[in-house]
């Protein structure tokens, strides 16, 4: 299929809404219809961004931001298909570990951060000591459902055909819950991406890391700066957020329309 086909096919009604919304930016800023100290103009924004993209700092900033994201996003991940399966496997180990489970997933994420940084300072590990729990809740969630999910039915099918343990694991429960698993992992990817976000914010005051981007132009009232780190957050995440999907519908194929 050609470039312009795949244009052609594409349904572009999503881009109507921010099309009016810097339509209407536009239109308020060149009129001065709002104080354009504070609601900037899009054409200096682009400015900003064209002499920030083309610095150097940039790409160090984007490279650690991504580092610290996806190094605590599989931490998280491993460890919450770890801690979901072995809640769904073993009664007896929900009885010992769920209630303490469920109590701290009541906390709110960002109430762990003075504890963090009294532990482990600022620095990175902090971060992404961080970034991992805001991962590890709804893989472990969605894991444990996606175990306890399983009917009795299939787990009899695998015991009549000998199934070990090991395999028990491998060919159905993994296999089974493999829908609920990676929509646990999506969304941990998408928390791990916020939570990234908000260490920066709340641990960097200085240092590299889309999230000192906006500080910056908080710190110097660069309200063109702001936008742009805003906007670099968003598309970031937007990609994750495609990435993502696309993995996790190549991956869930093999069911066919049940997918």
């Amino acid at each position: 299929m050609s470039l312009i086909q795949t244009i052609r096919n594409r349904d572009w009604r999503g881009a109507a809404l921010p099309i009016g919304l810097l339509a209407v930016w536009y239109i308020v800023t060149a009129f001065e219809w709002v104080n354009t100290k504070l609601v900037v103009p899009p054409e200096k924004v682009v400015q900003v961004a064209y002499n920030y993209v083309t610095h150097a700092s940039f790409i160090g900033d984007v490279i650690a931001s991504l580092t610290r994201d996806l190094s605590g996003f599989v931490l998280g991940g491993v460890a919450g298909i770890l801690l979901g399966v072995a809640l769904g496997l073993s009664r007896w180990f929900e009885r010992i570990v769920g209630p303490s489970f469920n109590t701290l997933k009541q906390i709110s994420l960002f109430a762990w951060l003075p504890l963090i940084s009294t532990w482990l300072g600022t620095g990175d590990s902090a971060k992404i000591l961080f970034i991992s729990l805001s991962a590890f809740y709804p893989v472990a969630l969605n894991t444990f459902d996606g175990v306890r999910g399983i009917s009795k039915a299939q787990i009899e099918v695998a015991r009549v055909y000998g199934f070990t343990r090991w395999q028990m694991v491998t060919r159905l429960i993994l296999p089974a819950a493999s829908p609920q698993i990676l929509t646990g992992l999506h969304l941990g990817l998408i928390y791990a991406w916020v939570a990234t976000i908000g260490a920066e914010f709340l641990l960097i005051r200085s240092g590299s890391g889309l999230g000192n981007t906006v500080i910056q132009g908080r710190d110097a009232f660069n309200v063109e700066l702001i936008v742009f780190g805003m906007l670099v957050i968003g598309f970031v995440g937007a990609f994750f957020n495609h990435i993502a999907s696309r993995i996790e519908a190549r991956l869930l194929a093999w069911r066919g329309d049940q997918a």
